[in-house]
């Protein structure tokens, strides 16, 4: 066992955890946060997706110790139902969701993307999401959300 202290959306928490333990499992087990989900285990599928210091993290593959000091924002943190964060009112008004088990990973994937790239390519959104599996089919329709929370995103001004 080893105790370890995690800022999870905002708040810290001091926890006994089992050496092995992977982030996910931390998270969802011992801080019952339910939006990264576990899917392939390997950092494959994009399920369990949560972002580390503001960087799209696959959480089944990293040891939680190994996030002590960093900022781990989940599905959970990035925004709520009084206030949801653009990309997830998008994805709730394309509907881009069936099962909603990838959904998790679409939207915290989007979501660092358009933190650091407010108006990226078709291309650039593909490519970001390429890692994310989606077995329903609902590409198109998380295609649509993401083109929705693009508009939605307020313009970072540039300097000349």
């Amino acid at each position: 066992m080893r105790d370890i202290v995690l800022e999870v959306n905002g708040a810290r928490h001091a926890l006994t955890v089992d050496r092995s333990a992977t982030l996910l499992q931390v998270l969802r087990h011992d801080l019952h946060l339910n939006g990264p989900k576990y899917g392939c285990g390997l950092g494959q599928c994009g399920a369990c997706t949560v972002h580390v210091d503001g960087m799209a993290a696959r959480a089944c593959v990293i040891p939680a110790a190994q996030v002590q000091g960093r900022r781990v924002t989940t599905l959970e943190g990035l925004g709520d139902r009084a206030r949801p964060h653009p990309v997830q009112s998008a994805f709730i008004q394309a509907q881009a969701a069936q099962c909603g088990y990838c959904l998790n990973g679409m939207i915290m994937t989007t979501a660092a993307l358009l933190a650091h790239e407010p108006r990226p390519s078709a291309q650039a959104v593909r490519d970001a999401l390429a890692g994310n599996l989606c077995r329903c089919g609902t590409h198109v329709e998380i295609l649509a959300a993401v083109e929705r929370a693009v508009a939605a995103m307020p313009c970072k001004a540039t300097s000349a």
